[in-house]
């Protein structure tokens, strides 16, 4: 699969270098501009997925930029500048930018809105699929039609079972689940009061889409009752 590609567009070398390294090394090609207009040259012969624009550059600044690509493009674009006053944030949202991040920045910060973002995306432009097939909790995305399930944007492999269990849980945020429910729902079968089929998937989905199983963010238990998923 290609990898996603980001352009970072600022006048500061620097600034430059250190986003490229993030952006590396979470896996995404990089092409880098110091200005605008150079900026406009790249994305007309080359695949942008995403573009981090600085705001005060030479030779077309951000906010021209920004108008520029919208009216060619339709891609994220989050808006880098030192300036942090709310009208500068509010000038670089209306010119087209999703997202707006004020110098100086944490880098793995940035990284958290360049995922966030193309997540957005990516569900919101996929014709293919409608947007109640993609669950979205937190970190966990679940693709209900391709069955692809994310943590962090990390692909995580699942059983049919499992992934069952998991969507049904998830498709009903809030509801508790008994396991007699869970049971009959996902096998179709009458469940057996002393099967514990159940519990043991539940116990492998945990430790594959939770950082720490013994304290779980996604499967609650309700002891004494069930399991259930909260957002």
């Amino acid at each position: 699969m290609d990898k996603e590609t980001i352009l970072v567009v600022d006048d500061e070398k620097e600034i430059r270098d250190l986003i490229e390294i993030y952006l590396t090394n979470e896996g995404y090609a990089v092409f880098k501009a110091d200005n605008g207009a150079e900026a406009l040259n790249l994305l007309n012969t080359k695949k942008v997925d995403l573009v981090i624009l600085d705001v005060m550059m030479p030779v077309m600044d951000g906010m021209e930029t920004c108008i520029k690509i919208r009216e060619k493009r339709n891609l994220p674009i989050i808006m880098l500048s030192a300036k942090s006053e709310d009208m500068d944030k509010i000038m670089g949202l209306t010119t087209g930018a999703d997202d707006y991040v004020a110098k100086p920045f944490n880098p793995l910060e940035l990284i958290a809105r360049v995922k966030s973002q193309l997540r957005r995306y990516k569900k919101l432009n996929n014709n293919n699929f409608n947007e109640s097939e993609i669950i979205e909790i937190d970190d966990l995305v679940i693709n209900e039609n391709t069955h692809k399930v994310t943590v962090d944007d990390k692909e995580v492999k699942l059983t049919p079972r499992e992934f069952d269990i998991l969507l049904l849980l998830c498709k009903n945020k809030g509801v508790v689940f008994n396991i007699e429910k869970i049971y009959e729902a996902v096998w179709k079968e009458d469940y057996f009061e002393a099967d514990n089929t159940v519990m043991v998937h539940i116990r492998k989905i945990r430790e594959k889409i939770e950082k720490d199983p013994r304290k779980p963010k996604y499967i609650k238990t309700i002891w004494g009752v069930g399991y259930k998923v909260e957002n």
